[in-house]
């Protein structure tokens, strides 16, 4: 028993020091984009269109690192700023399934090919589902737009008394850059660093201990390995950053790349606990277009990267994990400890919030994820009620406010939100 158990923690302690390099610099551009992207911006090119805005949609959650559960009121505000239900589709799809952290740590753990099939498999979901969803049901021409021009740095003002030529002034390039890699490494990584370790954990505990005959028989390539593989994803809640490593040790057992391609794609972009809340935001009919597109086109993605690598000759179990092999390992392990340094105070408030001591939502004292709305006041945490919160229960505690319909905040007045 015991050998298995530190076989478990030496695989997942190996996947640690080939992805952490990738997962701080995932941070960092995701922190930076928090600090440089408008979503005022965002708002003005998502609500007209009826293909054009899901185009722009599904381009721009490609980069930006948020789950399924943090979608959630990013969507929800963008709906609530003018953005039309296809462009709300898309967003919806390409962000959890794609991401800068997720491209990066694809980069450490897998290969170049799936490292590009990944986003371009998200867009593709995103843009089909967005395309059908407003071929179906045009948006309004002439919605207007209430962009959301508060500050993403300090909250030094909301954009009503302060127009954005006049706030530009108010914060320097150098305190920008700052402020994002200090969300970076203290919000975004509070969101993500939770399912991360699960995630880790997951991926030695098949490593060591689940045979490599028995996933290569029932996984190893097909539609039939692809349907399993999508009853298996649909369900369940995870990351796309937590859903690597997974998806690297089950194609070092024998899964086909395509196959892991479905997992990469469906876990993050959908999960039981988040489905009442989209019917709230998108109601039932778009709901179940985003739930079909997702699957079918993940497995035909999935099919056409089994193509790919069969064409090339290249088998993903011999070249998976190769690109960490160029980085020197007192950087590796630098950006490791690095890594765990940042992990105390969120895995700190998540033990915290299982034994019923933490603030219900897992993220940190004077931080918290960017999943969710909240109140930072002068110094004081308040979390804001469960309907801002829009994680549909993935984060639920039982201090935690029952989950009111969504459709609560796509009618209720313009709240001060935090820009994406």
């Amino acid at each position: 028993m015991m050998h298995y158990i530190a076989s478990s923690l030496l695989a997942s302690w190996e996947l640690l020091l080939e992805s952490s390099v990738f997962i701080l610099f995932g941070l960092l551009v995701g922190g930076l984009l928090k600090m440089f992207l408008s979503p005022a911006y965002v708002a003005n090119h998502l609500g007209t269109g009826r293909f054009s805005s899901v185009i722009k949609a599904a381009l721009l959650g490609i980069p930006i690192p948020l789950c399924s559960c943090g979608v959630l009121p990013a969507a929800a505000s963008l709906k609530k700023q003018g953005a039309n239900n296809g462009a709300t589709t898309a967003f919806l799809i390409s962000t959890p399934e794609s991401g800068v952290d997720s491209i990066s740590i694809s980069w450490a753990l897998l290969d170049p090919i799936l490292t590009i099939a990944r986003p371009v498999s998200a867009f593709i979901s995103a843009l089909v589902a967005g395309s059908l969803e407003n071929f179906f049901h045009p948006p309004e021409p002439d919605k207007p737009i209430q962009a959301d021009l508060s500050c993403p740095i300090d909250n030094c003002c909301n954009g009503e008394d302060c127009p954005p030529e006049e706030h530009r002034r108010h914060h320097s390039l150098t305190n920008k850059i700052v402020t994002g890699i200090r969300y970076g490494a203290t919000d975004l990584w509070s969101d993500l660093a939770g399912w991360f370790f699960a995630g880790l954990l997951m991926a030695g505990i098949i490593t060591a201990l689940v045979p490599d005959t028995l996933i290569s028989q029932h996984l190893g390539g097909g539609l039939s390995s692809m349907l399993l593989m999508l009853a298996f994803g649909i369900p369940l809640y995870i990351c796309a950053t937590a859903s690597t490593p997974i998806a690297a040790a089950f194609i070092m057992k024998g899964v086909s790349p395509g196959t892991a391609l479905v997992f990469l794609l469906v876990g993050p972009a959908t999960n039981i606990t988040s489905l009442s809340v989209l019917i709230g935001l998108l109601g039932k009919r778009a709901t179940t277009v985003y739930l079909l597109t997702i699957a079918l086109v993940s497995i035909a993605c999935g099919l056409a990267v089994d193509a790919v690598y069969v064409q090339l000759g290249i088998s993903a179990v011999a070249v998976v994990g190769q690109s960490t092999e160029v980085l020197p390992y007192p950087l590796m392990l630098g950006a490791t400890l690095l890594l765990l340094t940042l992990s105390i105070g969120p895995l700190k408030n998540i033990i915290l919030g299982w034994m019923g001591k933490g603030d219900g939502c897992g993220c940190g004292d004077t931080s918290c994820g960017s999943s969710h709305a909240h109140s930072h006041h002068e110094g004081h945490h308040e979390p804001v009620p469960e309907t801002d919160c829009g994680c549909g229960g993935a984060c639920a505690t039982k201090n935690t406010v029952p989950l009111q319909p969504l459709t609560d905040i796509t009618t209720q007045p313009e709240k001060k939100r935090e820009p994406l």
